[in-house]
């Protein structure tokens, strides 16, 4: 597929969250798009439907690890697009081996910005953040919400090297040039999330009747928005913010982990096992969004698809549990 103007590139567009991207711009635009993506244990084909992948006129996927020298694939770069997805993201894997999330997550932004410095249609690059770069709103005397100019305080090295990695897009915009977009959003949920992560860890283990492990006392506050809903709105903000922007992206709904095993088991009809386990080393209890800024720009009738109804259509059947997790 020869390369031209009005392409999106789409990298870790197998995962969880890139792979929603890709069905939005999909459906919804005229757009082209590049997945690249390395193809690791976070990344699966299947979740591209079957329509896009054989559409030659507006998909085409490149196998591509950002962490390597990616001149070679300089085709790519006259992109309108970037949308960096591509991360290590599991917490836990951070604590036990940092380096991987330093590779990914600082040099491969860094390889991305070096190669689209130069690019001569390149309108935007976005860079997919988290809330955790802003760390534990318990640490501040007051209820706090973070708006996107609070301090960045992360607090495990996943969280320090997206932290890092959204300075370094910003330096990249005032020393290059490059019109940028940072997007931090709370916790995604919704199909084809990853097994390890904590709403399908918890759907499994109730399905299988084995105990839950909660971290601490489980009252740690999250917040959750519904990974086609944070989509939707990385497209638009894409579209239409204003140059050089960060943009928090939250539902408005947050509750403890506790009160989310309660409602999975519920929404199942199965009895939860449960036990506490020692607390994950250096756990923010609470993260809170202040999304004010983002509500200035959606549409005024705009509303998340609520928490509590997506638990009960995600994990009301054993059957859609396996078709979940997968």
């Amino acid at each position: 597929m020869k390369i031209k103007p009005n392409t999106i590139v789409v990298t870790g567009g197998l995962g969880f969250i890139g792979s929603r991207f890709i069905k939005y711009v999909y459906e919804n635009t005229p757009h082209r798009i590049i997945n690249v993506d390395k193809e690791t244990y976070a990344g699966n084909h299947d979740r591209i439907d079957e329509s896009i992948r054989l559409d030659d006129t507006r998909y085409r996927f490149v196998r591509m690890d950002i962490c390597n020298n990616i001149c070679e694939y300089k085709e790519i770069f006259e992109a309108e697009y970037v949308v960096n997805f591509a991360a290590e993201s599991h917490v836990d894997n951070s604590i036990v081996d940092g380096s991987p999330f330093i590779k990914s997550n600082v040099m491969g932004v860094f390889n991305l910005l070096e190669l689209f410095k130069d690019a001569p249609y390149l309108r935007k690059f976005v860079q997919i953040s988290t809330d955790e770069v802003y760390g534990d709103m318990e640490d501040y005397r007051n209820p706090s919400h973070a708006t996107e100019s609070f301090p960045l305080k992360p607090s495990s090295y996943y969280s320090a090297s997206k932290a890092s990695a959204d300075l370094l897009v910003q330096s990249a915009a005032r020393t290059y040039g490059i019109d940028y977009l940072i997007t931090r959003s709370c916790n995604n949920f919704g199909p084809g999330q990853d097994p390890e992560k904590f709403l399908p860890k918890i759907a499994k283990c109730i399905g299988d009747g084995t105990d839950v492990p909660v971290y601490g006392d489980g009252e740690q506050v999250r917040e959750w928005i519904h990974v086609d809903d944070n989509v939707e709105i990385i497209y638009n903000l894409m579209m239409t913010a204003d140059h050089d922007q960060v943009y928090n992206i939250g539902s408005g709904y947050s509750c403890p982990n506790n009160h989310i095993l309660s409602m999975i088991g519920n929404a199942m009809g199965k009895p939860i096992k449960y036990h506490y386990v020692d607390d994950r080393l250096g756990h923010d209890r609470r993260y809170s969004l202040n999304c004010s800024k983002l509500r200035g720009v959606l549409l005024s009738d705009w509303k998340p698809k609520l928490f509590p109804d997506w638990i009960d259509e995600m994990y009301n059947t054993r059957d859609i549990v396996e078709a979940r997790i997968i």
